[in-house]
């Protein structure tokens, strides 16, 4: 959920945006248990959430995936 405090007619507003509209998806995935155990060691050394890892770790294998046909 994001929040931010907007002034609107010179009072301060709280907005919260509804889910969804932050660009943010959820949804469901099924990983392998030594894959997780790998991912949750990565998260335990370097301080990010799994979320987070996740996240970055598919931008970069996007980023840098090549299909061969």
């Amino acid at each position: 959920m994001k929040l931010e405090v907007t002034i609107v007619d010179n009072e301060n507003k709280l907005v919260i945006k509804a889910k969804g509209e932050d660009g943010y998806k959820t949804f469901s995935v099924r990983i392998r248990e030594d894959i997780v155990e790998d991912l949750d060691k990565v998260a335990a050394q370097s301080g990010y959430s799994r979320n987070a890892l996740i996240g970055d770790l598919l931008r970069f294998a996007l980023d840098n995936c090549k299909i061969e046909k």
